[in-house]
Parts: structure tokens; sequence; C-alpha cells
């Protein structure tokens, strides 16, 4: 798919979620618009998109660059256990802070991301049997084993109805003040592009990147940092979106190829494509009320994760 094509479908996509919603605001007010359309404009509906394409660019793009280190299609921080040692690290602030600000909850969100996506990593290292499925297999029991130890610290400490928040995605409740904590994912999104070619390299395997002269374990880490960092600020701000890391670097790998910075961009747009598709069926099928973006992402997702399976098993991939 040209970009030609992903741009043009973004802008359309994103004026109809700007005008989609139980108060009544249409194009056609744009030029003369009251003042409480103008703050449900400025307060929610933007906020809201612009929470949606960070979401989906920044989530779509660590899949990627976790598909390139670890040599696996089917790895992601949902299939990795990232994504639930995020949700255990928000949890642990809330224990620890009695209190806790956005910038401590991302800082051991960021944390705890990171280590379990070391473990994983170890954990695939010591794995000899690397069958594509096999290792998400492994990230899946590792992600539910880290996930059960935060439910049982959450009804321990009376937190459950919070980290029921982070289980389920939903932009519903993003407005002006609660999601400018993404805005992290913007320049790390940015040092991706820069370290891109890099990351390919890394991922042709630790003694082609030695030959090369490149210092394989420090590209790789930095790959992790990045992964953890942007897994961490969506899980805190939106909650846990499955499957989007998984699905969109293999839609865009079958026709543009395997070379990551070539590719981050078509991943970054049709992910936020994606999400925003997913989020406006949600906000339309049973309104005025609202499906969460978790819901409708795992159903989409996860039927077109069923046919890259049978893909991959129909063409050998």
């Amino acid at each position: 798919m040209k970009l030609r094509y992903l741009v043009p479908l973004l802008f359309i996509l994103s004026v109809v979620s700007i005008f989609i919603g139980v108060s009544n605001v249409s194009p056609l007010d744009i030029f003369h618009l009251t003042d409480i359309q103008l703050e449900i404009l400025l307060v929610s509906r933007i906020p809201r998109l612009l929470s949606i394409l960070i979401a989906g660019m920044s989530m779509s793009i660590s899949g990627l660059i976790m598909q390139q280190l670890s040599h696996n299609k089917f790895v992601s921080p949902t299939t990795a256990g990232t994504m639930d040692s995020a949700r255990l690290g928000v949890l642990v602030s809330l224990m620890v802070f009695t209190a806790a600000s956005p910038l401590q909850k991302i800082i051991v969100s960021f944390a705890f991301a990171l280590l379990g996506t070391f473990i994983f990593m170890k954990i695939l290292e010591k794995i000899k049997f690397k069958d594509a499925v096999f290792i998400p297999l492994v990230g899946l029991m590792f992600g539910n084993i880290i996930s059960s130890i935060a439910t049982f610290f959450a009804y321990r400490n009376d937190l459950i109805q919070n980290m029921s928040s982070w289980m389920q995605g939903d932009f519903s409740m993003i407005m002006s003040g609660n999601y400018e904590m993404m805005y992290i994912s913007i320049p790390v999104l940015i040092f991706a592009y820069l370290y891109a070619n890099k990351f390919t390299i890394a991922g042709m395997g630790e003694d082609f990147s030695k030959n090369l002269g490149l210092n394989y374990r420090q590209v790789v880490n930095l790959g992790l940092m990045i992964v953890a960092l942007i897994t961490a600020s969506v899980v805190l701000t939106v909650g846990v979106i499955p499957f989007l890391g998984l699905i969109i670097p293999n839609i865009v790998t079958i026709y543009q190829g395997d070379h990551l910075k070539k590719s981050l961009i078509h991943t970054a747009l049709l992910g936020a494509i994606f999400v925003l598709i997913c989020d406006i069926i949600g906000r339309v099928l049973i309104y005025p009320y609202e499906i969460p973006i978790s819901l409708t992402v795992g159903v989409i997702g996860s039927a077109i994760f069923m046919y890259l399976l049978i893909r991959r098993r129909k063409y050998g991939l």
C-alpha cells in the first residue's frame, strides 16, 4: 500500500473521528462554533484523536522493533509480557507511593516493563525449539504469570478496580490534561527511526552484527528500552490494546519487506489507521454508548492474527 493512499485515508478518518460523539458537532458548524462546541473539540475530541494516533503509531512500531530484535514475526509487547509488566509497575507505584504522580507511575511502569522484556529475551535465548508460534506462546504464559501476580497484590491492597482500568484499553475518558504523558512517545519514535538501520543489522544476528562493527548488545538494549517506554506511556494513559504490535508489522512486511527503516512510516500510519477504524466502529455500533477499544481491536485483531497463522502455514513462512 502506497503512502499516497495511507496519508489521505488517515486524514479522512481523523476528520470523521472528530465529529463522532453524543454532543452534536458537525463539519458544517466548524466556522461558527458555539462556546460549548469549541470546548467539546478542544477538551475531548482533539485530545482523543491525538491519543489514538500516538497509541496506534507507537505500539505498532514497538511491535516492529521487537520482531526485528527477536527474529520472530509473532513477538510483540502483548506476547512478550511487556504490557503485563508495565501494568504491574503501575500497580506497584500505587502501592509504594500514597498518591503517585504521573511521573512516578511512568518511571516505575517503565522499569517493570523493561525488566519483564529483558527476562523474556533471556528466556528466548535459552529456548532451543525456536518455532515462530511456540515463542509467543511462551511469552503469553510468562505474561499470564505476571498478570496473576499483579491480580494477587491488587486484591491484597484493594486496588482491583484500578487495575481493571489498565486491563481494558479505552479512549472514552481521554480529555485535555490526562493524556499528555503520551507525548513522550513522539521523540522516542523519532529516535527509533534514526536507529532503524542499526536495528535491522542487529536483527540479522549477533555474529553478523559484530562482523560489521556493531555493538549488538547495546543496540538490542536500546531497542528494548524504546519498547518499554512506549508501552508504559500507553498502558498508563489508555490501557492495554491487544494485538496491535503483532498484526500491523506483519501486514506491512507482506507488501513492504523486512527492512525496518523502509517499513517504519508505513507501520506507523497503518497502525494509526487501524486504531482509528476500530475506535469509530466501537463508537457507532451501540451509539450513543461505546465499546472499549480493547474489545474492537481484540476481535478484529484476533481474526487477522488467525489469517496470518494460516497464511504462514500455507506459504511455509
